[in-house]
């Protein structure tokens, strides 16, 4: 009955916003739709001003818990197309992106493009795919092909410009990451372990060489108990590891309860800093671009393993 319910209230808020009209009824360019601000960032730089882009969820937005609004389904309703992330990372949207499926609105699941010898499998959901692919800068350059070859087969009047576009970012994606490996490699072999609040960096480990440990799971829809603080706090002071990150879309309580957890057992670990795992930072900033957060978050990394732990 709870999913029969589920059902009728979201066909009622599609049916309800259906008709609804906003402004920009002139514009006649491509209309899309994009989940979270990391992809949104992707298809602004493919697509230009070649497109009108709406992206979802702003910075520190976590998208495993995400909602969608009345105004997010209106704007989906319209869209020529829905970028999504795919792999259950928006996984209370699953049945928005299916109703907008049977309604006529392209929906793309980018995650899903990849290859699965290259995914990694999720340890908390046997059977499913870890969906934090955009941390391995080598499986985002797939993403942003399939992005263009989308953009190309839907308008292909603007072909050109999606084309250059995706040339110069490939481009600038192999210097990130031949920066990325760069500093990674800064790091001796002990001390490259990546503790953070949540699970959201395998692919990101696996790229460039850190062994990682999240308090939560892959998704953050999994609470972190008490023995989980326990057993990270126990690790840090087996290996001696100085410092833990919070990510800017997790709450910091839960890595905050590891780093007392090591102090009480007679070992000082420290925060170092915030990594942005599942959104970037606010729009004018650094961070608040893929490239940039990329580069911040490997900066902070290696700053913060190469302290003293003294």
């Amino acid at each position: 009955m709870r999913f029969l319910l589920h059902g009728l209230l979201l066909s009622a808020l599609l049916l309800g916003v259906a008709g609804c009209e906003t402004g920009g009824e002139d514009d006649d360019r491509l209309r899309v739709v994009a989940t979270t601000n990391i992809i949104g960032d992707l298809v602004r730089t493919i697509g230009g001003d070649d497109i009108s882009l709406a992206s979802l969820m702003g910075p520190g937005i976590d998208p495993h818990l995400y909602r969608a609004s009345e105004g997010d389904a209106h704007r989906m309703s319209r869209a020529d197309i829905v970028f999504y992330n795919g792999h259950h990372l928006e996984g209370r949207m699953t049945d928005l992106f299916e109703q907008m499926g049977q309604r006529g609105v392209r929906t793309e699941a980018l995650a899903e493009v990849i290859p699965d010898g290259l995914l990694i499998s999720s340890p908390d959901y046997p059977g499913h795919r870890d969906p934090h692919v955009w941390l391995d800068v080598s499986l985002w350059q797939i993403v942003a092909e399939h992005v263009r070859d989308v953009l190309v087969a839907m308008d292909p009047d603007n072909a050109e410009g999606f084309r250059a576009r995706t040339a110069a970012l490939l481009d600038e994606m192999a210097e990130l990451d031949s920066y990325l490996h760069e500093r990674a490699s800064a790091v001796p072999d002990p001390r490259r372990v990546l503790l953070t609040s949540h699970d959201a960096f395998k692919y990101f480990g696996k790229a460039y060489g850190f062994d990682v440990r999240g308090l939560q799971g892959i998704s953050t829809a999994t609470e972190a108990g008490t023995a989980d603080v326990q057993r990270m706090a126990e690790f840090i002071v087996e290996r001696q590891i100085p410092v833990l990150f919070a990510e800017s879309s997790v709450p910091e309580r839960g890595i905050e309860a590891v780093r007392r957890a090591a102090q009480a057992k007679g070992f000082n670990a420290t925060l170092g800093g915030t990594l942005y795992g599942d959104a970037l930072g606010d729009r004018g900033t650094p961070e608040g671009t893929y490239i940039g957060m990329m580069r911040h978050n490997i900066d902070t990394i290696v700053e913060g393993l190469l302290r003293d732990p003294n």
